[in-house]
């Protein structure tokens, strides 16, 4: 049953743990609960927000408005081919355990993102991708309601407009849809993503050969990966990976490579690289500082943290303070990948 409460702290809602009030707030774990709040006409001009995992949110202020926690679960194969398995789940969903579903089946393509935060619902959103694989290259379609109209629509891959930590709805349909369900397309035969990252070095620590790989093994690779250098958020509050990594110009690449020999580098196409924004911010002396509650991973400089009462207005100073001195240093822009409130 549908219950809207008043005056709600998002602390507990949010892996940064950052105080922050919402004037109405909502649990949704029903799609019948959703049909019923948009028939709700003292909710219909309030603005809204959406809150899954809250893994990837920086609130800076209080909302006024009406929070929208979606729990929406279940997951289950829709259909399948010769080739694929179609896996639906529930956008509340928790993303790991999505991945950990799919690896346990034997179901390939989406191992190489295990123990990423947050929910199904979310990942399509900012295209998540870790260790050289991306939401759109499993991505089957989705199912989703207008905020404003309750009117159901599926959004098929090219409605998405993806790209690098990129859709549609962070732009053009940025706030207009809430996100019920997303359909994965998985391979029967796993196409095997070891090359990215520390991957390669980690399965040859664990033993794993060509002949004894699978994508239990990878899984199990990034877990490992993961859990050396990301904070764990129930410790440490932080939203993971705090800023995108820049594409920049292949010819700026190469100028840079002159004076920073070990600076990192994957190209995107003949004319990008992509460069590690982590690389670049450690390099600029940011990694372990902190100021008050607010800082920067002493193991990963890519991630912001709360080491208790740090306020929102606090991290986001600390990320401008990053970004400008990243500029300076390398004449390279970072932008934030969190969305900030």
């Amino acid at each position: 049953m549908l219950t809207v409460q008043r005056s709600v702290s998002l602390r507990p809602y949010t892996t940064f743990g950052i105080e922050a009030q919402a004037t109405y707030f909502a649990n949704i774990d029903s799609e019948t609960d959703l049909d019923t709040l948009f028939q709700l006409n003292e909710f219909t001009q309030l603005p809204k927000l959406i809150i899954g995992g809250g893994s990837n949110l920086l609130l800076t202020r209080d909302f006024h408005g009406l929070a929208i926690r979606l729990t929406l679960g279940g997951i289950r194969v829709v259909r399948e081919d010769e080739q694929h398995i179609y896996v639906q789940a529930g956008a509340g969903v928790g993303w790991h355990d999505l991945v950990m579903y799919c690896v346990n089946k034997n179901f390939a393509g989406m191992e190489n993102l295990s123990l990423i935060p947050g929910t199904v619902g979310a990942a399509p959103m900012q295209n998540i991708g870790a260790y050289g694989v991306e939401i759109e290259q499993i991505f089957d379609h989705l199912e989703a309601v207008h905020i404003e109209t309750g009117e159901k629509r599926r959004f098929d891959h090219a409605d998405c407009q993806f790209g690098y930590r990129e859709s549609v709805f962070k732009h053009e349909l940025k706030g207009q849809y809430i996100i019920t369900s997303v359909t994965f397309k998985l391979n029967k035969t796993p196409i095997f993503h070891t090359r990215y990252g520390a991957i390669s070095e980690t399965l040859a620590e664990m033993g794993i050969t060509d002949d004894t790989m699978s994508i239990r093994a990878i899984s199990d690779a990034v877990i490992r990966i993961r859990r050396s250098k990301l904070p764990d958020p129930a410790e440490i509050g932080n939203a993971g990976s705090f800023f995108k990594n820049p594409e920049i110009p292949a010819n700026q690449f190469e100028q840079l490579k002159v004076t920073y020999p070990t600076l990192p580098g994957y190209p995107v196409g003949t004319d990008t690289v992509k460069v590690p924004a982590g690389w670049l911010i450690e390099q600029a002396g940011w990694k372990g500082y902190r100021s008050g509650d607010a800082g920067v991973h002493a193991k990963q400089a890519l991630v912001l943290v709360n080491y208790g009462r740090a306020t929102g207005h606090e991290i986001l100073a600390l990320a401008h303070q990053v970004q400008a001195s990243v500029l300076e240093k390398f004449g390279i822009s970072i932008n934030p990948e969190v969305n900030i409130i």
